[in-house]
This record gives structure tokens, sequence and C-alpha cells, in this order.
């Protein structure tokens, strides 16, 4: 039996595979990406590379992928949901694939974990935490508090130590009693070991936009999408 493969589009040029998808299905599942060469994580940054969407998902499919996923949360998110709906069906209809987004990933995973009022930790500057507070209120969230790293720079939002992100979890969720779980946003940080150690000390479910955005992808090309002891969403 061939082992699948699923196509990633991802903001830095390289086009590295993220750590999380290698290390949630191991062999079973395997990933090709496609760099866009974000500049910066602003609204700039993306206006520069959100017309190659399209191009990079067709690219994908003639590598024999079987699905697709825009792996950048706030590429997706930075117009709105209208938006990033509208990006899935063009990507969808020019490789007439399975397609999606981390924006969809982030609140298929809130959803599927029953969370409603949400704390949201971010990579990001305050004008994108903006676009990202009126995306979720758009698909029917309530964004409690929600605070960012103010990082702009692509590089620097992987090497984001995971105590950090904890801090900034517990805080955001601190901050305003009454959220049903947590939301880390930034498909550029690296998460798994902050949502295991957030959900055992806080006993709350934890989405972050890498870990979803593998979930929703193999999800989406018909596979399953579970990895046991990777926290709530994967159990």
């Amino acid at each position: 039996m061939t082992t699948p493969l699923l196509g990633l589009i991802v903001p830095p040029a390289a086009g590295a595979v993220p750590v999380d998808g290698p290390l949630l299905y191991g062999d079973r599942i395997r990933f090709t990406a496609k760099g866009l060469g974000l500049g910066e994580i602003s609204t700039r940054g993306y206006l520069d590379v959100i017309d190659s969407v399209v191009e990079k998902a067709v690219a994908l499919k003639q590598e024999g992928v079987s699905a697709v996923s825009l792996m950048g949360t706030s590429l997706s998110f930075f117009r709105g949901a209208a938006f990033n709906r509208q990006l899935e069906v063009e990507m969808a209809r020019a490789t007439g694939l399975p397609c999606t987004t981390m924006s969809n990933a982030i609140v298929g995973a809130l959803r599927h974990l029953n969370v409603r009022r949400v704390a949201v930790a971010t990579a990001y500057i305050d004008e994108v935490n903006v676009h990202l507070r009126k995306y979720l209120e758009q698909s029917d969230f309530e964004p409690l508090a929600l605070e960012g790293l103010s990082i702009s720079d692509v590089q620097a939002v992987g090497e984001v130590p995971t105590q950090v992100l904890v801090d900034l979890c517990v805080k955001v969720f601190e901050a305003q009693p009454g959220a049903d779980g947590i939301l880390i946003s930034c498909g550029g940080l690296v998460t798994l070991d902050a949502v295991r150690e957030v959900e055992a000390q806080l006993g709350v479910p934890v989405v972050s936009s890498s870990p979803a955005g593998f979930w929703d992808l193999v999800g989406s090309a018909g596979l399953d999408a579970r990895s046991p002891g990777q926290g709530r969403l994967f159990a």
C-alpha cells in the first residue's frame, strides 16, 4: 500500500515541512511543501504573497498530493472569513483536490473540542491580532483575552521557547475568567510540548495553529487524524 502524500503551502521561502507533521504522523503519512517567501508577518507581507497561493497548490498537485492546505493562519484570516472561504474554493477549483487552510483548521478544531469562549495567545503584532479577533467573531467564537508576542520576523517565531508560550497561555486564560479553552495562533510557533503542558496545568483544551493544521489536512484527505499522546485534539 502506498503511503499518502499531502501538500502544504508554507510561509517561509525554503518550503520546509513543519516539524509537527512527522512528529504527529511518523511514517504513516508523507508531506511535501511549497514556500511562499513571506517577508514579514504583517498585512504588507501577506499582500506580497497571497496571489501566488493557487499556483503553489497546482504545483503540489503535480507532485501527486491527494489534498492541500495553506499552512499560514494569518495569511488566510487577514481579510476575514469570506476571503478565507474564497481562497479555499479557488484552490479546490484549480486542483480538483480537497483543499483547506490553517484558519479553517483552528475553527474546526475549536468546534471539535466544544470551545466557544476562547482565550487567545499569538505570536503577532497588534495589527494582526485585530484581524484574528474579527475572524474569530465572524466564525461565532467569543475571544476573551487576546495577547501577542509582537513578532513580525518569519524566522523568529520558530525560536520562541516552550516556557514563553506556556506563560502566555496561562496569562490570557487567567486574565478573563470563563474561557472554554485556549487558542495559540501562528503556524510558525513550535507548540506540541506547550499544548500538552498547558492542558495538564489548566485542565482545558488547547488548539494550536500548526498541529491543528495537520489534523485538519489529514482529516480533509479522508485519513485518520488521531495521534495518541499529543493533546486532546488528537485523542
